[in-house]
């Protein structure tokens, strides 16, 4: 813990906390930054004015990182008839109905990252609500997790499609890549969400959508980013 402690206080002292950058310059701050000795997660956390607890003002769906997360997300698909083999071709990891379900719940078996159903699966898909839901696995339509198109699903979260939604303090959390990405991608990665949590500003939020934007590194301390220059 030490060792960690020092390195953020390290990081810490190698630039101005307290500076405003613009979306390049921040990524620029980040690389400079002394690293682990692991390839850390890049993260953005955006604060946002709304409140959450009105379901006029959710901000959730996804969007595809141009340069992908580089992680390769295991895929979960609930599919029956046809629809297995479209999944199966696609590249989904694992494809079933209730034989799934049942691996779940009996054997608390969460061996993948993203779950996707067809809308007539959504029945049996409901049965682990309270297992999927806490954990923010549950198929959504707004995510484009609960659709028939399972060929498209399937290859764009393999290619680096990464969900937003809100937490109760209505901050979003998304991993954009990693530390070892060039630079340029991590911006073209940070503005691609960027932009699509702006256009999913909703028309019942009033004041100042993008309330802080903050970028960090698994281990890093946050480097603020400029909310009025996001797309700059």
């Amino acid at each position: 813990m030490k060792k960690k402690a020092k390195k953020y206080q390290d990081a810490l002292k190698a630039f101005d906390s307290a500076k405003m950058h613009d979306v390049a310059e921040a990524v620029e701050v980040l690389k400079q930054l002394p690293s682990a000795k692991f390839d850390e997660t890049i993260e953005l956390h955006m604060k946002l004015g709304v409140d959450s607890r009105h379901a006029d003002q959710q901000v959730r769906g996804a969007v595809v990182l141009p340069h992908g997360t580089g992680k390769t997300k295991k895929v979960l698909v609930f599919a029956k008839g046809e629809k297995v083999t479209e999944a199966e071709k696609a590249g989904a990891d694992f494809v079933g109905g209730d034989e799934m379900v049942e691996k779940i719940q009996k054997e608390n078996w969460f061996e993948f990252d993203v779950v996707v159903a067809t809308p007539d699966m959504m029945g049996v898909v409901g049965r682990l609500g309270r297992v999927l839901g806490p954990k923010g696995l549950m198929p959504n339509p707004k995510s484009g997790t609960v659709t028939f198109e399972l060929e498209r699903a399937v290859n764009e979260i393999k290619a680096g499609k990464v969900e937003y939604r809100l937490d109760k303090t209505n901050i979003i959390h998304v991993p954009i890549g990693k530390k070892s990405f060039e630079a340029d991608k991590l911006t073209d990665n940070l503005r691609a969400l960027l932009d699509a949590v702006v256009k999913a500003k909703p028309a019942a939020s009033k004041g100042q959508y993008l309330r802080s934007v903050t970028l960090t590194s698994t281990m890093g301390p946050g480097i603020r980013i400029n909310p009025n220059k996001v797309m700059s």
